[in-house]
């Protein structure tokens, strides 16, 4: 063993070389930046939290709901979305015969996503099954269909606007440059 390339001082580094080094390490290491492992321990803290104040007193009603909603949606919902997106990419496909430049399904995609999250998280008071919401908060329940169906209708409508704006700029991209005949409307020479 050499024991004088041990006893030899290590150069000091930069503070900041030194932080860039350890950044390296820890990347190696876990894999990704160290700010990633941050944010996931703040997450898996909140949600640990949130399952301990969740659990405190009604552990079972909240286990069953988790499993049924679970089951539900594995065993009802994913193949009922994933046949529903299926069926709009084949009648997209057949529709035209040639290759799509910009992604038609997206835009059926996005808006439908949204405003399915928006009928999850209010279905009690979007459908009136919230019995006791008027009683404890004297707020009518019934206008919340008609504004999910406006938010739903807005959704669609802007995604349709920017549809349309993707498939005129694709357009004047594809165009064939060639020298305009002076006098003419756009009109390019032959």
């Amino acid at each position: 063993m050499n024991l004088p390339a041990l006893l030899r001082r290590r150069p000091r580094l930069h503070p900041v070389q030194r932080v860039r080094q350890l950044t390296s390490r820890l990347l190696r290491w876990y894999g990704a930046h160290p700010l990633h492992l941050l944010a996931m321990a703040c997450c898996f803290a909140l949600a640990g939290y949130a399952a301990v104040e969740l659990l405190t007193g009604r552990t079972l009603a909240v286990a069953l709901w988790f499993i049924g909603a679970a089951l539900l949606h594995d065993l009802v919902l994913l193949p009922v979305y994933a046949g529903a997106d299926l069926g709009a990419q084949a009648l997209l496909s057949e529709q035209g015969g040639r290759t799509r430049t910009v992604p038609v399904i997206n835009h059926l995609r996005v808006p439908t996503a949204l405003s399915g999250l928006l009928l999850l998280v209010w279905f009690p008071l979007i459908l009136n099954l919230s019995k006791p919401y008027t009683g404890d908060t004297t707020l009518n329940e019934h206008p919340y269909l008609g504004r999910w169906l406006l938010i739903t209708a807005a959704l669609y409508a802007a995604s349709l606007v920017l549809l349309a704006l993707r498939l005129l700029r694709h357009r004047r991209r594809s165009r064939p440059a060639g020298p305009r005949v002076p006098g003419s409307a756009g009109r390019t020479r032959t």
